[in-house]
């Protein structure tokens, strides 16, 4: 095969197209919105909050990995050594290590999205209340910023690849 001398893009050559940044004040504002909901969540609902909100973080992390890794195993993608869980902020929960599909990650966090809301409505059934508010602001908050990035993302091209840095979103077009 010849070298490419023309300047065409090739598999391998990739453009930044966008670059979504978490500034210092999102991720201050980020940090503390869980607290704020708690307050209020204490206020309107029960002193018991606190508990139900200790018990739904990790209930909704747990929740959030399993519709992850379905919605990725029914549509045949490759996991192993791609994705995996993080707990340090902005970026929180079962996400990709490496490049990734803008239309796969897309479709993993809608889906993530709906069926976490549908799951933590179900607890109103056998919970109360507070621990169903819970889930539902635990599960927004672990979400919050792939769907800031995503709604970033809106009016760009859906065949792209997306890379997660540290305090970063990429978004790479060929």
């Amino acid at each position: 095969m010849e070298p490419n001398t023309k300047g065409a893009a090739t598999f391998y050559q990739y453009k930044l197209i966008k670059k979504i940044t978490i500034t210092a004040f999102l991720l201050r504002v980020y940090i503390t919105l869980p607290f704020i909901c708690l307050v209020l969540e204490s206020v309107f609902l029960s002193w018991l909050s606190v508990l139900f909100m200790i018990i739904a973080g990790p209930v909704m992390l747990w929740i959030q990995y399993v519709i992850s890794r379905s919605v990725l195993l029914i549509s045949g993608h490759p996991i192993a050594k791609r994705w995996r869980l993080s707990l340090r902020l902005p970026w929180p929960g079962y996400m990709p290590d490496q490049y990734i599909n803008y239309g796969i990650f897309r479709t993993v966090q809608l889906h993530n999205l709906w069926i976490g809301l549908c799951i933590a409505a179900l607890f109103i059934v056998w919970a109360p209340p507070a621990f169903t508010v819970s889930l539902a602001v635990c599960h927004l908050w672990l979400l919050l910023p792939r769907l800031y990035a995503l709604l970033r993302l809106t009016s760009v091209g859906k065949d792209g690849m997306l890379k997660f840095n540290a305090a970063d979103a990429s978004y790479y077009a060929q």
